[in-house]
């Protein structure tokens, strides 16, 4: 089930909502962990069983890590933790990758003796969660948050549906306190639906549109060898995804806020960075302070000499590339990243701060779109050969533009452009700062949100074409 389906939101939501404000207050924690359960199990009953297992292993783990006083015994079982978390993971989403690759190299025949291999399918969000579960066990162990003793409050957390799917990813230090004391407001209530709805417009009338564009130049015959095209594919590829994964996380936020939760923010207008380093402190933030926090610090973080950090830089994105897909696409686009991290360490980065401020934003989004070609491309050659379409004048074929991409497109690829920078914050602001006519222009702005909400649910149901980026992560 998706927040951006017609079940999720003339159903289950209605029943989710309903019903957590209907029953007693005291009984509202396991409510959600019910309908967290149900909304997890709706496409894979038999993954749900999984996910309960890991809680009850964790939730034993943390009382054993709380309890224990002996050294030994509490590093046994947080080394114990991370091996069936990290284990459980890479069954299935890193198990026929490492075996075909395996095959590759020593020229042997795993995959044609063991097929089922391949076969294995990945629970959704098994990336999130789990992150999630390690970032408890090893706050716990290191005595910065209490292990839960209700089994049932761990559970919601591990489970809770708003975050459960694509985050981000809630550490339980943050959200520890308001699992057993939170505040449902009215201002709550009307902040989060309306973030909900942003949300949902980002995501199916920006990034479902653009995903058609996007697939047009990465998949159609036709359009491959286009440089306009190629252009063009990426530039909405680079919207796509940023509407797709910032709107469900808007999504996310708003629906917390809902039941009470304050989630951190996920996205901060990532494509307004004038910097690679910038650009990864506004990119998935949750994601970022997960490794740097639980990775990139233990491992000496900058601490110990120029080398070391360039070592652990390139450590941090290569695992941030594995993390988002069994895939030589996902560790190379990592490591670009990482590289160009460092290249910003070196005098490269005293060079950049002196560029004007519009150069160095057009290096940072021309970076960016070379990376997101080969997280979109299907294997490491499809995304040379894309990489050569960019640049290749000879073959500008506009035609091939003209052919494929109709008016609606190119309108919402421009008000895509404009929303991808903190216009909506900005206008907020504005009406926030007004003496006279505020009412007014609440109003106006409202109104403005609530058409594209309505248009959104027109497009939905209108259209079977319905991507979501982050589920196969």
């Amino acid at each position: 089930m998706v927040f951006s389906s017609a079940i999720f939101l003339f159903a289950f939501l209605p029943v989710a909502i309903g019903g957590y404000f209907i029953i007693h207050p005291k009984l509202r924690n396991i409510w959600l962990l019910l309908v967290s359960l149900f909304f997890y199990s709706w496409g894979e009953p038999k993954y749900v069983l999984l996910m309960i297992a890991s809680i009850l292993i964790n939730y034993v783990i943390g009382i054993g890590i709380g309890c224990s006083k002996r050294q030994p015994v509490r590093v046994i079982l947080l080394i114990s933790s991370i091996l069936y978390n990290l284990g459980v993971l890479a069954w299935f989403k890193y198990l026929g990758f490492m075996v075909s690759t395996f095959d590759r190299v020593f020229h042997t025949e795993l995959v044609a003796a063991h097929s089922w291999v391949m076969d294995i399918q990945m629970p959704i969000g098994i990336s999130f969660f789990t992150f999630q579960i390690l970032s408890y066990v090893i706050d716990v162990y290191r005595k910065e948050v209490e292990a839960q003793k209700n089994v049932l409050k761990l559970g919601l957390y591990i489970s809770l549906f708003p975050q459960l799917i694509a985050g981000p990813i809630v550490r339980y230090i943050d959200v520890a306190k308001q699992i057993d004391n939170r505040v449902v407001s009215f201002d709550g209530i009307y902040t989060g639906t309306l973030r909900f709805v942003i949300g949902f417009t980002k995501k199916v009338l920006f990034s479902n549109v653009l995903a058609q564009v996007a697939a047009l130049a990465f998949d159609d015959k036709y359009a491959i060898g286009s440089m306009a095209m190629a252009w063009m594919g990426i530039v909405c590829y680079t919207l796509q995804i940023y509407f797709d994964f910032s709107g469900y996380s808007d999504m996310a936020i708003g629906l917390g806020k809902i039941f009470g939760f304050d989630f951190l923010e996920n996205f901060n207008y990532p494509y307004i960075s004038t910097s690679i380093k910038e650009f990864w402190r506004r990119w998935h933030i949750s994601l970022s302070s997960w490794f740097r926090d639980y990775l990139y610090i233990p491992l000496g973080g900058s601490r110990k000499g120029k080398i070391r950090t360039y070592c652990n830089l390139l450590i941090i994105f290569f695992v941030t590339g594995l993390w988002h897909g069994a895939s030589f696409n996902f560790i190379v686009w990592g490591l670009f990243h990482g590289a160009f991290l460092i290249l910003e360490r070196l005098p490269f980065g005293q060079w950049l701060e002196k560029w004007p401020k519009v150069i160095r934003h057009l290096y940072t989004m021309f970076v960016v779109m070379i990376g997101w070609v080969f997280f979109r491309a299907e294997s490491l050659t499809d995304a040379l050969i894309y990489i050569k379409n960019l640049f290749c004048i000879t073959a500008w074929n506009g035609d091939v533009v003209l052919a494929r991409v109709n008016m609606e497109m190119v309108v919402i690829m421009i008000f895509a452009i404009i929303f991808s920078m903190p216009i909506l914050c900005k206008v907020q602001n504005k009406i926030n700062s007004l003496e006279k006519r505020r009412v007014l222009c609440n109003s106006v702005f409202l109104s403005v949100i609530l058409a594209g909400f309505v248009l959104s649910i027109c497009y939905m149901t209108g259209s079977g074409f319905n991507p979501f980026i982050y589920f196969r992560f």
